[in-house]
């Protein structure tokens, strides 16, 4: 057989291995929105139209499963992204910002509700999150540089509360606990983080 021949299949193989990858991975994260939060591999294999054996071929574990749906996720959220102007007043600023992360986070909201679940025994749950947190702390620094600089001293703490007051947690305390709409979440959101910037700020000009 010629190298020509040879290479295409391989290359038809890697084709067909991604695209059972991907209708894993689709079918993992359309179980979790529909609300099966905790989606066994036969469910998974099943809705995917794949064996179990493909899937753990494909995936040697729930690990792994988790780490390629986190990649899906962050893309998914990376598509609806769209960066807020630094130049913009400080309130437009806020508003925009939060509008924006009350968007991504009704997006993102299944799988994170899925993932608050299994996060204490999955190291790979953990890692996805932290990369959802380095892009907020990217954000923030970037969006509130000028009144982050105005804080002083009180510069780190104030980006841990920003941070902390625009992630999931905060965002499913407000929505799941206090049992509130999207637009009325999306308001206290605007309220903490407006309270933080004046109040840091003024405490550093002080």
């Amino acid at each position: 057989m010629s190298r020509t021949g040879t290479e295409g299949r391989v290359d038809g193989r890697t084709a067909r291995a991604e695209r059972t990858r991907a209708a894993i991975v689709d079918a993992h994260l359309a179980l979790i929105t529909e609300g099966d939060l905790r989606p066994t591999g036969e469910r998974i294999a099943e809705r995917a139209g794949v064996s179990l054996r493909a899937l753990w071929t494909n995936f040697t574990d729930m690990e792994t499963l988790f780490e390629a749906s986190g990649v899906r996720v962050l893309a998914r959220q990376d598509a609806a992204y769209r960066p807020v102007d630094p130049a913009l007043p400080l309130h437009r600023r806020v508003e925009e910002y939060c509008r924006q992360r009350a968007e991504l986070l009704q997006l993102i909201a299944p799988m994170a509700r899925a993932a608050a679940m299994r996060e204490p025994v999955s190291a790979q749950l953990r890692r996805n999150r932290l990369k959802h947190i380095e892009r907020v702390r990217d954000e923030v620094s970037t969006l509130f540089a000028p009144e982050l600089e105005m804080a002083g001293p009180g510069r780190d703490q104030l980006l841990a509360a920003l941070i902390a007051s625009t992630m999931w947690p905060a965002w499913s305390m407000l929505l799941d606990g206090l049992d509130l709409d999207v637009d009325a979440a999306r308001g206290v959101m605007v309220r903490t983080v407006t309270a933080l910037l004046l109040t840091a700020m003024a405490s550093g000009m002080a």
